[in-house]
């Protein structure tokens, strides 16, 4: 399964963006999305799992979005939540794999059997932080994450 995962979008979905992610069967955006029109052009794409980062919070759009989501990926238990601050210091044992945004850094990094991911940020550069988002090719087995560069 290759699932998408972007992040701080907010409000800018580039083409670039767009073009790493056909294909996905599963897109995963990790809040700081800025406008609806970025979750109804992902969608397009594929199915999303989408939490509202602290940007998002006084949208009236994102009412609905929850702040974590508990979700399963082909077999690995999968928490998104935007900040990392908000993952529990005990995670539930079944969780392989954490989802992250916010910082706008990204970050693939193994602790143990678990996989912390932050995609990076999509949207506008922020200091000299890289544009990027990432890529998961999920096997029931396996996962391997793969960091993408949206701009040179």
């Amino acid at each position: 399964m290759k699932v998408g995962v972007i992040s701080d979008t907010h409000g800018l979905l580039r083409p670039e963006a767009v073009a790493a992610l056909r294909g996905c069967e599963r897109i995963i955006h990790a809040g700081d999305i800025g406008h609806v029109d970025v979750l109804d052009q992902l969608a397009l794409i594929a199915p999303l799992h989408v939490v509202r980062g602290n940007n998002d919070l006084d949208a009236p759009w994102a009412e609905h979005l929850a702040d974590s989501l508990c979700f399963d990926l082909n077999g690995w238990q999968t928490l998104l939540v935007h900040d990392i601050a908000d993952v529990p210091v005990v995670l539930d044992a079944a969780i392989k794999l954490v989802v992250t945004g916010h910082s706008h850094k990204p970050l693939i990094e193994w602790r143990g059997e678990r996989l912390y991911l932050n995609p990076g940020s999509a949207g506008r550069r922020r200091f000299k932080l890289p544009v990027t988002l990432a890529l998961l090719e999920v096997l029931e087995a396996s996962i391997e994450p793969r960091l993408v560069s949206l701009l040179e």
